[in-house]
């Protein structure tokens, strides 16, 4: 059965590397790898933004999740669902007009450098630093995921599963650039869906929905079946108002993540991004509800085996459920390898997406734009290509630990962009004033804190070991209060940007004509 699993991964692998080939020939100039020539279509657009999103975390870190703590965790999704439609609603259409008056900027960093009138350069520096440190993280916890993924189905180990997977996707991004990794996140994004709709379905016929309850009980929850099932019981106890901001919070992230971003600049017209919108909001509504669903059902369907948290097995949940349905109970092996390519979908999909946008930064936005101002098209390709193999080997190198959690990959990384984007992306759409020391001071602000909230451990607790004895820890911020750095980081990039804007030289005048004419659609 096995053998059909592998036919199946490799037929989609061949397939996504044949995308990368051929869009390859496409790549006339910089902003044909970069951004596509602005000329996404609707469809296109909407899936690869959101398939470019979820990635892995969302059919194995937040099913995990749901899995190992209970419905407690489906906050994260609601917040996720309102920030994307607030995104696609208030950031989309605005940002792609600002980006083509603005210069036609091609990437954040160049657009936050010309509606601000950045000479020195400073953003463009800031913005690529962060992008690149922050998708380091967010690309290794892409490459954890494709790893844990074919380790469960082949015979590879850990290191040899995760080399397979960051290898395809470093030929296709290196290859095709912005189209092949829209394309491929087409092809993806459907895979995805009809995946995670597909596989709980036939679980739940196949184990009879009478099932459901009783497994629950018998799979050892800490809590009661109800109180497992309810979003509002954390622990057994009422869930902390902290508790849900801070899961709420991650909304906050969308309007800073510059892999989506990018899509909605990238788009054809006014009409597609309409079209676009609609696509994309029906999809994260059906894939998030479907995501958290697949926690609750994954525990009773695979019961009487229980996947703990220890090397963070729960986070294979989906995966099990896929293997037993259909290499077991239906015995359907190559139809099991095309459900389990979607998963491998969600992985590539935001994997790709990342190294792009990261090549983009350092190849446009450093060297170009810095350091070596008079670098050709074909310099500038050249140096992404060469970036997109660094960036995959480092994040590689992060990835190299097993024991590493895809949940917690992504909680740093979506904290780390939100919080120094986020900001100074609204602020840059909505408020004239806004000016470059104010998004300077925006993004280092938000950046820092997340670094200080989550890796400096400043706060000593006194803990009891398990013979009674006391000892005293250190805990960072994060670890001692609960509450998720994007929610603290987000706000105070917020209060950076308004003071540092307000204390220091205004916008000149043609800077507030530019916001207006934006502003009121007059973009010719």
């Amino acid at each position: 059965m096995t053998v059909w699993v592998l036919v199946a991964f490799a037929c989609y692998m061949v397939g996504m590397i044949i995308i990368g080939a051929a869009n390859a020939k496409k790549n006339k100039n910089a902003d044909d790898y970069f951004l596509g020539g602005r000329n996404l279509g609707g469809w296109v657009a909407a899936l690869s933004a959101q398939a470019s999103d979820m990635s892995g975390w969302l059919l194995m870190g937040l099913p995990g999740a749901i899995y190992a703590f209970g419905a407690n965790q489906a906050w994260i999704a609601i917040g996720l669902f309102i920030g994307t439609v607030l995104n696609w609603l208030f950031v989309s259409g605005r940002l792609r007009r600002y980006t083509i008056k603005a210069g036609n900027a091609m990437t954040i960093p160049e657009y936050l450098s010309n509606r601000f009138r950045d000479n020195k350069n400073i953003l463009k520096t800031i913005s690529s630093i962060v992008i690149v440190v922050f998708f380091l993280v967010y690309t290794a916890s892409a490459f954890k995921a494709g790893g844990q993924l074919f380790e469960s189905i082949t015979k590879l180990t850990y290191h040899q599963a995760l080399t397979l997977g960051a290898v395809v996707v470093l030929i296709y991004t290196f290859l095709g650039g912005f189209l092949a990794v829209c394309t491929t996140d087409f092809i993806q994004g459907t895979l995805m869906l009809i995946g995670i709709l597909t596989v709980p379905i036939v679980a739940v016929m196949v184990m009879g929905s009478g099932h459901i309850i009783p497994n629950l009980v018998d799979s050892g929850l800490d809590v009661s079946a109800k109180d497992f099932l309810n979003i509002f019981y954390e622990n057994g106890e009422p869930i902390k108002a902290t508790s849900i901001a801070s899961q709420l919070a991650w909304g906050l992230g969308y309007c800073g993540m510059p892999h989506i971003l990018v899509r909605f600049m990238a788009i054809r017209d006014e009409k597609e991004l309409g079209k676009s919108r609609k696509i994309a909001i029906v999809w994260v509504l059906l894939s998030l509800a479907v995501a958290c669903i697949i926690g609750v059902i994954g525990r009773a369907y695979l019961f009487p085996t229980v996947l703990t948290t220890v090397e963070n097995q729960n986070e294979n949940v989906f995966i099990e459920m896929i293997k037993k349905l259909f290499m077991g109970d239906l015995t359907l092996p190559f139809i099991g390898g095309i459900f389990l390519c979607g998963i491998l979908a969600a992985i590539m999909s935001t994997a790709d997406s990342q190294l792009l946008v990261a090549s983009s930064s350092v190849a446009k936005d450093l060297c170009k734009g810095v350091f070596f101002k008079k670098l050709n098209d074909r310099q500038v390709l050249f140096i992404a290509r060469v970036t997109v193999v660094i960036v995959a080997v480092l994040a590689y190198l992060i990835a190299w630990n097993p024991d590493s959690s895809i949940m917690g990959l992504v909680s740093d990384a979506w904290a780390g962009l939100g919080s120094a984007f986020g900001p100074a992306i609204l602020m840059s759409l909505y408020w004239k004033k806004t000016n470059i020391a104010g998004a300077a001071a925006g993004m280092l602000s938000g950046g820092i804190t997340v670094i200080v909230w989550d890796y400096i451990k400043l706060i000593k607790e006194t803990v009891v070991d398990a013979t009674g004895k006391e000892m005293i820890v250190k805990q960072t911020l994060a670890e001692s209060t609960g509450i998720y750095s994007l929610l603290v980081g987000f706000f105070i990039s917020l209060i950076f940007i308004v003071v540092f804007t307000l204390i220091t030289k205004p916008v000149s005048q043609d800077v507030i004509d530019e916001f207006e004419a934006v502003r009121d659609n007059n973009i010719e």
